[in-house]
């Protein structure tokens, strides 16, 4: 360890290059180290190893996520005369990514044209990727277009932008068409793109062609998972095969890899198939166990999940926020309120999650699944914000199971003016009408849905 009396020490560039390279990862260190170069003015010398020291400084402190200290310090960089080079920039485009700062990556963008440093092919590549994951689409096509010889790794970031902002036919194209031939990667990204944008059998059909000449990832396979859990008719045959495929290869049964197939069968209701899965998982994470609990709850055995939270606890798995959702869930599903308001306020407490409105949802869920009605619009008067649609969503539910039309119909009306174009509300709300006879309100509920070219979701159901 670095002893905290450091900063009374003189560090020469190498010793600071050296130690920064040693405690790469640890927070502390890093600012101790960056404290005595301020301190001792090792930084205002305009040389190559200053420059290694500040590419060091700006990745170590994005590698332990203060993404916004990598930024600020290009800026001190800059103000030093401190000239950037080529390496400088791909840890700065990961902090600006990272940031969602579209203004920061463009300053960073007119910086490499203007250092010349756009010639070193990794940077255009991740100015493709930057500006997909930011949402700018047209800036991330333009710089790929502009790329003399795209690799495939170019390739690659340029479909995973189509795929993020919804461009799945450009995505398509592109694959089809790339100049160089497609790894694993490319299939995998084009295959998660059609997934993510619920395209889910052109996902599956995609993996089905892939397999032929490319052998899938892990990545692919929970890719192709998520879709045919999605799928609306045979996803879990399907997903059935590629669990067989994983087992002949004797792929060993991660937790990511493990989760994806809990979430499949657990959607296609085969609760006994989960179990075992769950038994076979190597190293289990949180997010397996968050599976199986949610597995569990929604498929009529809350009380289960609810065991299965404890065991986790004992097994020293920290839940997290996605944990507090099945738990509360459980609790909903069982009707145990007050467990179900004691559990939230203690997991919030003693693993410091900051609840949001979907887990204030869950536990108007909870109250309102219960019968207690107006001790749910009590609880959402109360929240510190305004009711937001996973909330009001809750208590509609709550309102159409216990046939309460007139709570109902304030809060449907609410719920159109949040998501006008959400099927379900008006749905709930002809339903609630229907209950109290208002038969001619009802039947005008859905028309006002029809005129506005709102289409009801059809319902389907999975045979195992």
């Amino acid at each position: 360890m670095l002893s905290t009396s450091l900063s009374t020490f003189t560090l020469s560039l190498d010793d600071a290059l050296h130690l920064l390279q040693r405690f790469l990862t640890s927070s502390n260190q890093i600012k101790q180290i960056h404290s005595v170069l301020l301190t001792t003015n090792a930084l205002l010398a305009s040389s190559r190893k200053t420059k290694f020291v500040y590419n060091t400084l700006i990745r170590s402190y994005l590698t332990t996520g203060h993404h916004k200290t990598s930024l600020h310090l290009f800026n001190h960089m800059l103000a030093n005369q401190v000239k950037p080079i080529n390496l400088t920039f791909p840890s700065l485009i990961k902090a600006s990514s990272s940031s969602f700062s579209l203004p920061y990556g463009l300053s960073l963008h007119s910086q490499a044209l203007k250092r010349g440093v756009l010639t070193d092919p990794f940077l255009p590549t991740s100015f493709v990727q930057f500006y997909g994951e930011v949402g700018d689409l047209r800036s991330s096509r333009k710089v790929f277009d502009e790329m003399l010889d795209p690799c495939v790794v170019a390739c690659n970031s340029m479909l995973d932008a189509c795929g993020r902002n919804g461009e799945m036919g450009s995505a398509f194209e592109l694959f089809r068409r790339m100049p160089v031939v497609p790894d694993v990667v490319s299939w995998t990204t084009v295959i998660n793109g059609f997934g993510k944008n619920g395209s889910h059998a052109k996902a599956v059909t995609l993996f089905r062609e892939m397999v032929v000449v490319v052998t899938p990832s892990e990545a692919t396979l929970v890719s192709v998972l998520s879709s045919c859990a999605n799928l609306d008719r045979g996803g879990v045959h399907l997903g059935k095969q590629i669990h067989s495929y994983v087992m002949r290869r004797e792929i060993i049964l991660t937790a990511t890899l493990g989760t994806a197939l809990l979430d499949m069968y657990g959607k296609g209701g085969d609760l006994e198939t989960a179990l075992i899965i769950f038994d076979q998982v190597y190293d289990k994470k949180v997010c397996a166990w968050n599976a199986m609990i949610s597995v569990l709850a929604s498929n009529g055995r809350p009380e289960k999940a609810l065991e299965m939270f404890e065991m986790m606890k004992v097994r020293n798995v920290d839940p997290n926020g996605i944990t507090l959702l099945a738990v509360l869930t459980a609790c909903a599903r069982s009707k145990l309120v007050e467990l179900g308001v004691k559990l939230f306020s203690s997991i919030c407490g003693e693993y410091k999650i900051t609840p949001t409105s979907e887990h204030y949802g869950c536990l108007v869920d909870l109250i309102g699944r219960a019968g207690l009605l107006a001790d749910a619009v009590n609880f959402v008067k109360s929240l510190p914000f305004e009711a937001d649609a996973s909330v009001l969503g809750a208590l509609l539910g709550a309102c159409k199971i216990h046939e309460d039309a007139e709570l109902g119909n304030k809060v449907g009306k609410q719920l159109i003016g949040l998501q006008p174009e959400h099927c379900g509300q008006y749905v709930a709300l002809s339903t609630l009408k229907a209950l109290g006879n208002n038969w001619a309100e009802a039947e005008e509920m859905r028309k006002v849905m029809i005129e506005a070219g709102i289409r009801k979701i059809p319902a389907y159901s999975v045979l195992s």
